[in-house]
């Protein structure tokens, strides 16, 4: 399993630790992403997601070195956590104290990184337990991550993630699935994503969407991104 290191993309994607679903109801998928914001919004750039009712995608950046050592150093003295559903942008992380200033041991780095998306599947399983009283782990533990190096991986990472809900046949069109990114980043409503920096990467809007439109005919899915 490849640590997480800074300043670099992945394909994140984990599912229920047997048959279950994980999102039951509307409210579940939007408390995740409370959450997600919560926990991983302070250490990842977020380009994609999709939520389907026993798994999740993500195409994210971990945030630079930087951005990542003052939060460990500021740790103890969090930012204000959000439970609602407006995913606005983070402070500008170079007004924290101590700002990049102290080096950061990699080990400690990366088990930090780690340690954000643990805290994220162990308070939502929390919260789901203690609703439909049950008990035990909800998420797979070693959550996949696959390596982002070059631009092309990229744009299919993003794709495969927004055509989840066809793939699986829960719909027919992008955008018809509530809990994706697609509609927030076409439409520029405020959501986790930033649509700005991900038009830049597949050439523009028209471009996103072109790509996006052409892979409902043929799209050759990678090994790595299919769920075990």
């Amino acid at each position: 399993m490849c640590p997480l290191k800074p300043n670099t993309c992945y394909h994140i994607f984990n599912h229920a630790n047997g048959f279950e679903n994980v999102f039951r109801e509307e409210e579940n998928y939007r408390y995740f992403l409370a959450k997600y914001h919560q926990y991983i919004s302070p250490i990842a750039e977020t380009y994609a997601y999709c939520l389907m009712p026993n798994h999740f995608h993500l195409v994210v950046r971990i945030r630079k070195q930087e951005v990542i050592e003052a939060l460990i150093r500021n740790r103890n003295n969090p930012y204000p956590a959000t439970g609602s559903s407006n995913f606005s942008i983070y402070p500008n992380f170079s007004k924290v104290p101590n700002f990049g200033k102290v080096e950061t041991a990699g080990s400690e780095m990366e088990l930090f990184l780690s340690k954000q998306f643990a805290n994220l599947f162990s308070s939502y399983t929390q919260s789901f337990n203690k609703i439909y009283k049950r008990k035990g782990s909800l998420f797979i533990k070693n959550f996949k991550r696959d390596p982002i190096t070059v631009r092309q991986h990229f744009i299919k990472a993003v794709v495969y993630t927004h055509r989840n809900p066809i793939h699986h046949g829960f719909r027919e069109q992008f955008g018809e699935w509530e809990f994706s990114s697609y509609f927030d980043i076409t439409e520029g409503t405020d959501g986790l994503v930033e649509p700005g920096k991900l038009f830049k990467i597949f050439g523009g809007k028209e471009d996103f969407i072109r790509q996006h439109r052409q892979s409902l005919g043929n799209f050759d899915i990678p090994n790595q991104f299919e769920i075990p």
